[in-house]
């Protein structure tokens, strides 16, 4: 097959376009053509189609107000973004055209141009963009579904855009144009990574155009690890929705009776250090650190307190052979079995956070089954190989194949 990947960075930048790389891979490896497009940025792999790559844009820096009323226009609709999309279409006729993190730099406008060329064009909803202008259903970083039902001017009422008015009113002049312009309508199929995901979205796209297709983790390269070096591990972004602080909290009230380990930046970091003194916080981690702090880990917690999407955290974790504790939100219940391979509390819920690591922390046998049962399940459920044969067969169901 002929397949076009559409993702507005063509760098490893975050999960959209970990799962982008891994599908690329796949698709490069097993005899299948693949042609990029994105956005130029100097941080870009090479590839031999970026010349049809959008410029640069920037939304994060000052703009003078008649930049702000051109910049407005190109976040909603990106014409030059169409125009190359549907140029490189005719060029190569892909079969299918799998977009990911779209949003904003390339835009939707791109669905429309790719179908204006004859190709079938697949979605994986990295985010609830379709149905939340804000695109992580929050609101206050409180959790929030007052837009499920397509009632976009929730967010002026609730300028859920960090309080701004302005901002508010772009991402809902955004999500009320695309919906006149019908680009989410003429996806062929939408592929959710949880049954959370799925549901989130039923109002505005029919069971029918949805496909379930959980990310999948690399267990050639990620071995499971017998080592317990009697510490809890949080790994991730140091901000409010995902529940670090609630962690923190339990581990105080624990007396710190078990070590916990932050690995992570984002902006309470030096809040949070100041705040709990107690834990020990490694900041950013990667590589051989990354795998060590890994190895080590007696349970991988996941205290997330946004509507979190099919957390590869939790599955990297799992395929360390590492119980997981997570909370009752989202796609987390999805991958956590509470009892078989992890344990589940509710969210925000200290006290419920405090008691399931004590329990796991006091018992070794506990945490060796939970972690033995984790990777079994990961193996079965959520392998990288699993994934990408599914994805294949939805690619030939659409083009007939």
């Amino acid at each position: 097959m002929r397949v076009l990947l559409a993702n507005k960075f063509f760098f490893r930048n975050g999960g959209s376009e970990t799962v982008m790389f891994q599908e690329r891979d796949y698709l490069l490896s097993n005899g299948h053509e693949v042609i990029d497009f994105s956005m130029d940025d100097s941080r870009n792999f090479d590839s031999p189609y970026k010349t049809y790559f959008v410029g640069n844009q920037d939304y994060r820096g000052p703009q003078g107000k008649l930049a702000s009323i051109r910049t407005a226009v190109q976040f909603i609709h990106s014409g030059e973004a169409a125009e190359k999309m549907y140029a490189l279409v005719r060029k190569t006729r892909p079969d299918i055209v799998h977009c990911h993190n779209i949003y904003h730099q390339l835009t939707p406008s791109i669905i429309g141009a790719a179908k204006e060329g004859g190709a079938k064009v697949v979605l994986t909803l990295h985010d609830y963009k379709p149905v939340c202008p804000v695109y992580n259903r929050l609101r206050q970083d409180a959790p929030c579904s007052d837009c499920l039902d397509g009632r976009f001017s929730n967010v002026l009422r609730h300028k859920c855009a960090g309080g701004s008015l302005g901002k508010s009113a772009l991402l809902f002049a955004e999500a009320v144009v695309q919906r006149w312009m019908g680009n989410y309508e003429k996806v062929d199929a939408f592929i959710a990574p949880s049954r959370f995901m799925a549901e989130s979205i039923a109002h505005r796209v029919p069971d029918s155009r949805t496909r379930l297709l959980y990310n999948g983790v690399d267990l050639d390269a990620l071995q499971p690890s017998t080592a317990d070096a009697g510490y809890v591990l949080y790994l991730g972004r140091l901000s409010a929705e995902k529940g670090v602080a609630t962690l923190l909290k339990a581990h105080a009230n624990s007396q710190a009776k078990w070590p916990l380990h932050i690995a992570g930046t984002g902006p309470l970091e030096e809040v949070l250090k100041q705040q709990f003194p107690l834990a020990t916080f490694l900041g950013h981690v990667s590589g051989g650190q990354l795998k060590q702090v890994m190895d080590g880990a007696s349970v991988v917690v996941v205290p997330s307190e946004w509507y979190e999407n099919c957390p590869m955290s939790v599955l990297e974790a799992m395929a360390y052979g590492k119980p997981v504790v997570g909370s009752r939100m989202g796609g987390i219940p999805e991958l956590v079995v509470d009892g078989q391979t992890g344990l589940l509390f509710d969210a925000g819920d200290t006290y419920s956070l405090q008691a399931q690591l004590d329990r796991l922390m006091s018992e070794p046998d506990l945490r060796r089954r939970l972690g033995e049962q984790a990777r079994q399940r990961v193996e079965s459920e959520f392998s990288l190989g699993r994934h990408n044969t599914c994805l294949i067969d939805i690619y030939k169901k659409l083009i007939g194949g």
